[in-house]
């Protein structure tokens, strides 16, 4: 059974650092790749990075220059460096994984922005 866990999120004020963490088990089959979404209250759940399993990135403009996504060799553990965080990035933020047949959800991790 594949397992996606979400950690790392938290309460943080204005300017700084937190580091997500998306730990994935449980399948046989290589991850093609990981990202990272985000959903703030009555809005609409948005990209906020993907990684590939060729160490390809890709960021949403809100956050280019802020955040940084990575990964580890074995390729199961995903990471999301955000510095200098917005009361706008304040949401609950999600980790999808993809497979070559389908793709599995975290259940997430609030990440609190104050001003």
């Amino acid at each position: 059974q594949v397992r996606v866990a979400e950690s790392g999120g938290g309460l943080v004020q204005a300017g700084g650092s937190l580091r997500l963490s998306c730990a994935v088990s449980g399948s046989a089959f290589s991850v093609r790749s990981m990202g990272w979404y985000r959903q703030a209250p009555g809005k609409q759940r948005e990209l906020v990075a993907t990684i590939t399993s060729f160490d390809s990135t890709t960021y949403a403009d809100s956050v280019k220059g802020r955040f940084t996504i990575s990964r580890d060799n074995a390729g199961n553990t995903m990471y999301l460096q955000m510095n200098g965080l917005k009361p706008e990035d304040t949401a609950v933020y999600s980790c999808n994984v993809v497979f070559a047949v389908r793709n599995y959800w975290g259940q997430g991790t609030q990440v609190t922005v104050s001003s």
